[in-house]
């Protein structure tokens, strides 16, 4: 039986381009800067989101706690959403690592943070508050449909930190999902946020890998915080190669996952006892609630993996589907068909 996995865009495989390209890769010891092949994905990285510079790392994970450490110090506080990777999936890594202190804030259904919001959570300078620091955006916003965060919101951000002072730390772990579904480069999105990651290893389907951008001065500082957190890999090469391709061939077919994501929630809407607004949905991520009586989740999804389709479960009877490289419109045919029955159908 051929498996169907939606459970995240992680699960891609990497191309036969790639694999020939990690075969092939001239490396060095990258903690020296020796590599050559880490060094070109650096400059391209650095080049196509419009930054003076790039830094190599293991995970979106790795480059998120990275940028906070370098952004600030024990007893600093950062202000991101209800609903953020960084907040929620990243395993408290900034406040137990680094000591920071998270200040949290509503996300809107779009995955903004109300400019409002944020004003209202910057500290006053006061010897009881922990200092105000950095701003922290998501884009796409997994949690909120895989929304994409316009530049003229980043820019209303922008304004905002610095008035305050505080810098602006994009987690675009989709970022370039985000440029395709709004028409834009990549870059455009990045020019407001004084350091972004983004991962090579979801939609872009590179086996491992993502990217620190930002200043020179930045990066240098990040390159030392990535040493202590033991990120300082030797031949990373035959990694970054991947990389390489994934930056080159890969960005714009995610085309191609958003429109079998719209397929996809327009399919499920129409399938009674499944909750779906496909309006929602702007890229490649599709949740779900299960509103029937008459079937728990744990059923429901028993009954779809064995029928060979795999998603995740993400809250009380709320499931996320992802769309990604090596999912057909066939696929997504199958999936629709396995939910239906997993639906309508009682088990045998």
């Amino acid at each position: 039986m051929r498996i169907i996995d939606l459970r995240s865009d992680t699960v891609t495989q990497p191309t036969d381009e790639m694999r020939q390209a990690m075969f092939e890769a001239p490396v060095g010891d990258d903690v020296f800067g020796d590599d050559p092949t880490v060094n070109k994905i650096e400059s391209m990285a650095a080049s196509i989101l419009g930054k003076e510079a790039a830094l190599f790392v293991t995970s979106g994970t790795m480059g998120n706690l990275v940028s906070l450490l370098t952004h600030c110090m024990r007893g600093d506080e950062i202000i991101l959403g209800n609903q953020s990777h960084i907040f929620l999936n990243e395993a408290g890594g900034s406040s137990a690592l680094g000591g920071i202190h998270p200040r949290i804030i509503a996300n809107q259904p779009d995955g903004t943070l109300a400019i409002d919001d944020i004003e209202a959570a910057v500290r006053e300078v006061n010897i009881h508050y922990p200092p105000s620091r950095l701003i922290c955006l998501e884009n796409t916003h997994n949690r909120c449909h895989g929304a994409a965060l316009t530049s003229t919101y980043m820019e209303s951000v922008e304004k905002l930190a610095r008035h305050y002072g505080l810098a602006v730390h994009l987690d675009g772990a989709r970022i370039f999902n985000a440029a395709i579904a709004l028409g834009v480069e990549a870059k455009e999105l990045a020019r407001n946020a004084d350091s972004l990651t983004f991962c090579l290893s979801k939609g872009l389907s590179a086996p491992v890998g993502s990217i620190i951008c930002g200043t020179k001065d930045f990066i240098a500082r990040a390159r030392h915080n990535r040493k202590r957190l033991g990120g300082g890999m030797r031949q990373a090469g035959v990694l970054a190669a991947a990389g390489i391709v994934a930056l080159e061939k890969m960005v714009e077919r995610l085309a191609e996952d958003h429109e079998n994501a719209r397929i996809l929630a327009e399919g499920m809407s129409v399938i009674p006892g499944l909750r779906v607004k496909p309006e929602m949905v702007k890229t490649n991520i599709v949740y779900c609630d299960l509103v029937s009586p008459h079937i728990t989740s744990a059923e429901f999804l028993r009954r779809v993996n064995k029928k060979g389709v795999k998603f995740l479960s993400t809250g009380k009877d709320c499931f996320r589907l992802l769309t990604h490289y090596g999912i057909t419109r066939t696929d997504i045919d199958i999936t629709l068909a396995a939910l239906k029955e997993a639906m309508t159908y009682p088990e045998a």
